[in-house]
């Protein structure tokens, strides 16, 4: 039988748009939906931005970060660390084509970027069970 934490992440994996919170220059948490590019159960979620957003200012200010998802009546919230990545090889490894309408240069494009969040809790209420870990 599959255990609730299995079925939070098969969920992750189905899921393409995310909500990423990050904790603004004042304290507080600042929401905002993301394309997912790719995902390891919950250990590493990738995402893409540019240089100049200020999720990525929070981030290099502060780490902690937060994600949720949702699907008819679930949900996962993640609790973990994300960082900024601007390693050219993983960059170049992450790209999608979709993203040149953000990025004109494509993967060298000076103010492409990736997020690299990691998970350490999970909040679940899945098929209205609850559940909740450290990981």
């Amino acid at each position: 039988m599959e255990t609730i934490r299995q079925k939070a992440e098969r969920m992750l994996d189905r899921t393409e748009t995310l909500v990423l919170a990050t904790v603004d220059e004042k304290g507080f948490p600042r929401p905002v939906p993301m394309v997912k590019l790719y995902s390891d159960g919950f250990g590493e979620i990738w995402f893409s931005t540019d240089t100049e957003a200020e999720k990525v200012s929070h981030l290099r200010m502060n780490p902690r970060a937060g994600i949720c998802l949702y699907e008819r009546g679930n949900m996962v919230a993640l609790t973990g660390t994300a960082e900024v990545i601007d390693d050219p090889e993983t960059k170049r490894q992450m790209w999608q084509e979709w993203m040149i309408a953000h990025f004109r240069g494509g993967e060298s494009d000076p103010t492409y970027c990736l997020i690299r969040f990691r998970a350490t809790g999970a909040t679940y209420w899945i098929d209205r069970r609850a559940g909740r870990e450290t990981l």
